[in-house]
């Protein structure tokens, strides 16, 4: 194990802190190489952070970009696990009893998913979420889980975020899965996508709003589509 601390990037929120979303980038099925600022990995989910900070920072929320010690999940994701769990800790330091929701690309989706059932964490949203088959979903009992995959995703296989929603669907307080068409793993060619997806997802779980403001939010509208329709929403 890498014996260097990983790196967390803090944006501050506009005031006392009431919610903190951890963003989590992607990552190699093996890798020990460290994890440089450059990485295009971390390099992706930084407009991420930035676009969930505008959004909420007037609202108490902070954002936190953690950069992993080690850029690979190998075997058994001992070090990303580890990684995400020592940030989660370092939130609850600074900011007992604040409600946390995680947002993770890639390998980072499945961190994210791994590491949802830490007692802060209220809701995760897995961005083209590297989920293998038999992925465990014990962790998102109790959890709300937004999941979104490129239909051309040639790096992780939407096939297996499907499968993982349908087994997730009965332990999870709700599962939202959209299916953007006409785009890889990169979420690069429609990046607005991608960015509102998420800023409407966390802005749900960070915020205090009526229901009937809540109502016409993608994720919260989803919630009334019949079950098979609901995890497979075209965008």
């Amino acid at each position: 194990m890498n014996e260097s601390l990983p790196v967390v990037s803090v944006r501050a929120a506009a005031g006392p802190v009431k919610s903190v979303v951890l963003v989590l980038h992607g990552g190699a099925e093996q890798s020990r190489a460290p994890v440089p600022p450059w990485k295009l990995a971390y390099l992706r989910m930084v407009p991420i952070a930035a676009a969930i900070h505008r959004d909420g920072r007037e609202h108490g929320v902070e954002v936190r970009l953690l950069r992993n010690r080690v850029y690979g999940w190998n075997g058994e994701g001992q070090d990303a696990l580890a990684d995400a769990r020592w940030a989660l800790d370092r939130i609850r330091e600074d900011h007992p009893g604040v409600r946390i929701v995680l947002v993770g690309h890639s390998m980072g989706g499945r961190v994210g998913l791994r590491v949802a059932d830490d007692p802060a964490v209220v809701a995760v949203a897995a961005l083209a979420p590297w989920t293998p088959e038999g992925e465990p979903v014990d962790a998102v009992a109790g959890r709300s889980v937004l999941i979104a995959h490129g239909t051309q995703d040639h790096m992780t296989d939407p096939a297996g975020s499907y499968s993982f929603a349908l087994r997730a669907e009965p332990v999870a307080t709700r599962v939202v899965r959209y299916e953007i068409d006409r785009e890889g793993h990169a979420m690069l060619r429609r990046a607005g996508v991608w960015t509102r997806l998420v800023r409407e997802f966390t802005r749900e779980f960070t915020r205090e709003f009526t229901r009937d403001a809540v109502a016409d939010r993608p994720p919260a509208a989803a919630e009334t589509k019949p079950d098979a329709e609901r995890l497979r929403i075209p965008v």
